[in-house]
């Protein structure tokens, strides 16, 4: 099974940035993409990127938000920039759209002044 670890999460004042990282135990073909979960909420998908290197991301976080990959280092990025309180959850990586991958531990990122 391929594990997932999710990190780079943390406390940041609004308008931050923060870049999170997803390091894979092996290499994952097919679309990646980035989850979060906040408290109350149900999980949801914010961005993915497929082999093309084709993205897309939910509304709320187009043009604040981007994923990118290192195939050599089997790691998935999501730069975060013009943080918003709204941002602030639980954030994870996996499969997309389906999340067919065990979850990893999720990093946790708050948005707060």
């Amino acid at each position: 099974q391929v594990q997932l670890v999710e990190s780079g999460g943390g406390l940041v004042q609004p308008g931050g940035s923060l870049r999170l990282s997803c390091a894979a135990s092996a290499m994952i073909f097919g679309i990646m993409g980035w989850y979060r979960q906040a408290p109350g909420k149900q999980r949801e998908l914010v961005a993915s990127l497929n082999s093309d290197s084709i993205t897309t991301y939910v509304d709320s976080v187009k043009g604040r938000f981007t994923i990118s990959r290192d195939n050599a280092k089997k790691t998935w990025y999501l730069q975060m920039n013009s943080l918003k309180p709204e941002d602030t959850a639980v954030y994870y990586c996996n499969a997309a759209p389906r999340a067919v991958l065990p979850w990893g531990q999720g990093t946790q990122v708050t948005v707060s002044s």
